[in-house]
């Protein structure tokens, strides 16, 4: 499975030139932790989180004041440009999924800007996005494989899922064996699949 099959379309960006107010309420609006940022161009330069848009944003407590002398503090940066990480880790759309769970189980990143060849945006892999597959109906597997197994020229084939795994009864040789495995796993919410 591909990173194209899973990832969230049309995904929702800003600029290095989005102000700050206007990037926390996409956040919230959309429910998000992190949004790629594009340069003028429209290419991945960055990304800005939830952490990088709060961070000096809130103004201390007056009462606590009257206890310590007030400090002075720097006015707040007001666009995203000025407190975005550079440098976003993305992947490709023709990049295999598992490849990108890995990148999003093994660290802290929750998301990753999907990019083309040329750095332009195309989509978003998220964690929800792979949660999402995950939970696909057994009934809608064993139809979209089903489906494949025609499409390759075996109509005679049968699948069965339970809990994602899917077990394919009728391919006899290795080489359709192999091809059988091949199909199911490219179909989404497939996690395993078993020859019979």
């Amino acid at each position: 499975m591909n990173v194209e099959d899973v990832m969230t379309t049309h995904p929702v960006t800003v600029h290095v030139e989005t102000t700050v107010k206007e990037a926390l309420a996409l956040l919230e609006a959309h429910r998000l932790t992190t949004l790629p940022v594009l340069d003028q161009h429209g290419r991945v330069c960055g990304v800005v989180s939830e952490a990088d848009l709060i961070r000096d944003r809130l103004p201390e407590d007056q009462r606590h004041q009257i206890i310590q002398p007030q400090t002075s503090r720097p006015t707040p940066s007001s666009l995203v440009g000025d407190v975005y990480t550079p440098h976003a880790v993305t992947v490709g759309p023709h990049d295999d999924v598992t490849a990108a769970v890995e990148l999003l189980t093994s660290s802290v990143i929750k998301s990753v800007p999907v990019v083309d060849r040329r750095g332009m945006i195309v989509g978003v892999l998220s964690r929800s996005d792979i949660v999402h597959v995950l939970t696909r109906a057994d009934a809608d597997i064993e139809g979209a494989v089903t489906e494949m197994l025609k499409a390759v020229g075996h109509p005679e084939w049968s699948a069965e899922a339970h809990d994602g795994v899917v077990a394919i009864e009728g391919p006899g040789s290795d080489r359709e064996r192999s091809l059988a495995r091949a199909t199911a796993l490219s179909v989404t919410g497939v996690v395993d699949v078993r020859i019979e």
